[in-house]
Formats: structure tokens, sequence, C-alpha cells
């Protein structure tokens, strides 16, 4: 069973290593660069031109990894499966649409705010919508309408605030992975980082499953997650994929992600999340990701009330460059907070489940 969660993440990594350069041969042929701001750094103009809209990549070659895993394996995709990577595609397609508008057609601000908005909210409410929808044997659904910070707790909220719940968190985390991705492979290598901790939580739910309560130790202390092995399998898969494409699209980067690429990150992280019961941990374990939007909501806020900066430029990772970092000095230094904020996320979870044993 375990195999599958090996094949995924080498798949993943196999087909961006070899994958992505011919997406950057097409890309740049079709003539789709990136769009760089004369506002920001001046280092950044450089970049003007460079292929857009990476997201592709990663996006195919783990939907691919997940159903090619699947067949070396000999088994069936789960819907628990099916569901987090269609919120991934989903979200990948609402962005795809905003690059090529901006690139294509020569539109700065992409899709309009109204347009992009609507596509962000039919993807994640039929998300929420299934996700509480085809209860297994046992009778799990892939959420539940109860919150959840290392396992479910207190009462439901219902399924109406559940699913808006659902869209606050799949907004808010698809808009902080976009506004990481700033820097030459600062999002794609803090991907990498929690998408690896979600396989390891994966597999950790599937070894201490409710499913198999009568061999466990201590029933008490077990997840009622329902498919835990399928979601580290997708978690293996995206890790693989961002790692291969992170070849390309570190510093000096060949390739961006674009909305494309960025969207689709913080759906399917949030997807991960919320079926594996752990939607408040996530904002631990991605904690970079909320700390750069943090920044820009606090300069946003400080400049309406006060009419004066905090931070020389939001988001963060600009602020340190126009302080004089370079470049690289920022995304490894970004890595390792977000490397410590893994850590703790990962050690929560296991005290939870100590302390419950």
């Amino acid at each position: 069973m375990m195999n599958q969660i090996l094949f995924s993440g080498v798949i993943g990594l196999f087909l961006t290593l070899v994958g992505t350069p011919l997406l950057i041969k097409l890309l740049a042929r079709k003539g789709y660069g990136q769009f760089i701001r004369d506002d920001g750094p001046r280092e950044h103009l450089s970049k003007r031109g460079t292929p857009t809209m990476g997201g592709i990549a990663f996006i195919f070659a783990t939907v691919a990894a997940y159903f090619l895993s699947k067949v070396i394996a000999g088994k069936s995709p789960s819907f628990t499966g099916l569901l987090v990577l269609g919120l991934m595609v989903g979200m990948g397609l609402v962005g795809f649409l905003d690059d090529y508008i901006k690139i294509v057609k020569r539109r700065s601000l992409g899709l309009r705010a109204k347009a992009k908005m609507a596509g962000q909210l039919i993807v994640g409410i039929s998300f929420a919508v299934l996700a509480l929808m085809f209860p297994d044997s046992r009778g799990n659904t892939p959420a539940s309408t109860k919150l959840s910070f290392i396992t479910d707790f207190g009462w439901s909220i219902g399924p109406v605030l559940f699913v808006i719940w659902a869209l606050f968190m799949i907004l808010a985390m698809s808009n902080g992975v976009n506004l990481t991705d700033g820097l030459d492979g600062l999002a794609t290598g803090a991907s990498v980082l929690v998408f690896g901790a979600y396989t390891f939580i994966g597999v950790w739910q599937y070894q201490e499953s409710c499913a198999n309560a009568q061999t466990l130790t201590n029933p008490a202390a077990c997840y009622e997650v329902r498919d835990p092995l399928d979601l580290a399998v997708v978690a293996s898969a995206l890790m693989g994929s961002c790692l291969g494409f992170l070849w390309w699209n570190t510093s000096p980067a060949k390739i961006f992600m674009g909305d494309t690429g960025s969207l689709a990150l913080g759906g399917v992280l949030t997807g991960l999340a919320i079926l594996s019961r752990t939607e408040l941990l996530v904002a631990i374990m991605g904690g970079l990701f909320v700390l750069i939007t943090m920044s820009v909501v606090i300069q946003v806020g400080s400049f309406r009330l006060t009419g004066k900066r905090v931070f020389r430029m939001a988001p963060l990772q600009h602020h340190f460059e126009l302080k004089g970092w370079s470049e690289v000095l920022v995304v490894v230094r970004f890595w390792i907070i977000q490397g410590i904020c893994v850590i703790v996320g990962l050690g929560l979870f296991y005290a939870g489940w100590a302390a419950e044993k």
C-alpha cells in the first residue's frame, strides 16, 4: 500500500524535471513572458519576459503521478483523492485564465476582479459541497462539519457555515501562496516542505485510523479521517512535482508558476488540510504564507489609517530586498522560517496524538 506514496512522488519528480523544459520552450516560442512592475526592486527588471504559467507543469505532473501510481499498485482512485485534485485543477484553471488574459490579451490586470472571484467561488463551493457528500461504508464523508486542529473538535457548525469556512480558507491560502510567489523558487520551495509534512500526516493517520481500531493499542487515539492514505499519495505527488519544478524555478528562474500555479497550490493545500481534519494546523505549517499575507494587511491598514508605511515594500520579501538582502539570501532564510513552521506543526500534531495515547 505504501508503494503508492513512493511511486507518486518519484513519478511527479520525473515528469516535472523532464517536462518543464519542454513547457519553457513552448511558452517562450509563443512569447508568453512575465510582466514585471516598474515600482519593484530594480533587480527584477531583468526577469521581464521570462516564461510564466509554469504551474501547468506541476498540475499535470501531480494528476498524472496520482493516477499512474494507482495503475502500478493496482488500486482504484478514491473519491477523496479525486476531490482534492479537482480543487487543485479548478483553482489552477482560474489562475490560468487570469495569466492568459494578462499575457496573451495584454490586459495588465488579467481577469476582472468580479470574474476572478466568481471563478474561485464556483470552484470552492463545489469542493465544499461535494466534500460533505458520498459517505463511505463507515458513514464518513471526506470532510466534517466540525472545526479541526489536529483532529475534529467542538460541535458541528452545520453545512452552510462549513461551506463559508471552507471558502474563506481556500481564498486566504491561495492569496497567501500568490503573494509569496514573488522571488525565484520561494513559493515552490516552501510548498515542498508543507507537502512533505502532509505526506507524513497522511501516513500516520492511515496507520492510526479508526477503521483499524481493533488492531490499535489505544483505539481512543485513532483518527476518523476518510482515505488518509490517498491524501498522502496526493501530497507525495505534489511534493515530487514541486521539487522537480524547483530545479527550473530556482534563481535564476527559467520559468515562473504564475497565478496558474499559485492558486492551484493554495487550493490543494487547503483541500489537504480540510480533508485530513487539520484546518487550523495548516496556518502553522504554512506559516510563511500567513506571515507574508499579514505583511500586506499591515501595510495597507497602516497606510489607510496613518498615511505611513510599516515596510519599505509589501509583500515582506520585497522589504528585505530593498534593505539590501540578495534575492537568494531572502529565499533561503524564508525557507528556513517555513521549515521551522513545519517542524512546529508536526510537533503539535504528534503531541496531540501522544497526549491522547
